[in-house]
């Protein structure tokens, strides 16, 4: 008796439908733009909210939140007038100017309260930031 193979003609075995391979690429690309979008990658910050408060002569009141997907011992925080993840340290101290807040040309102090620094233009000009 010659051997026959037992699955040749099998009329009852149901078959896969065939799909094209470029149905199957579009399907893993768009899972995966689905699961990136709205990520941000480790180490940095995007601005969601800036509002600005121009009713008073003189003076802007500016408000900003950020969004920031900072490593581990970092936390949101601001470098070169820019949010960006600083060393959780900083914050827990509050030594604001170590995380260098302002921009190259600008001094910064502290608070007297510590509750948060100005940059001092060249000109004169002072920018005062508090942190809630």
């Amino acid at each position: 008796m010659a051997a026959t193979p037992r699955f040749k003609n099998r009329k009852d075995a149901s078959t896969w439908p065939t799909t094209s391979t470029t149905f199957w690429a579009i399907v893993l690309l768009s899972s995966l733009t689905v699961l990136y979008c709205g990520q941000l990658a480790a180490g940095t910050c995007e601005i969601v909210t800036l509002d600005r408060d121009s009713s008073q002569p003189r003076r802007t009141i500016a408000r900003q939140t950020a969004r920031c997907a900072c490593k581990r011992g970092q936390i949101a925080g601001t470098m070169r007038a820019r949010p960006a993840c600083v060393d959780a340290r900083i914050v827990r101290t509050r030594q604001w100017c170590e995380m260098r807040p302002c921009l190259e040309d600008e001094g910064c102090d502290l608070l007297v309260n510590r509750s948060g620094w100005t940059c001092t233009q060249p000109g004169g000009r002072v920018k005062t930031t508090t942190a809630l």
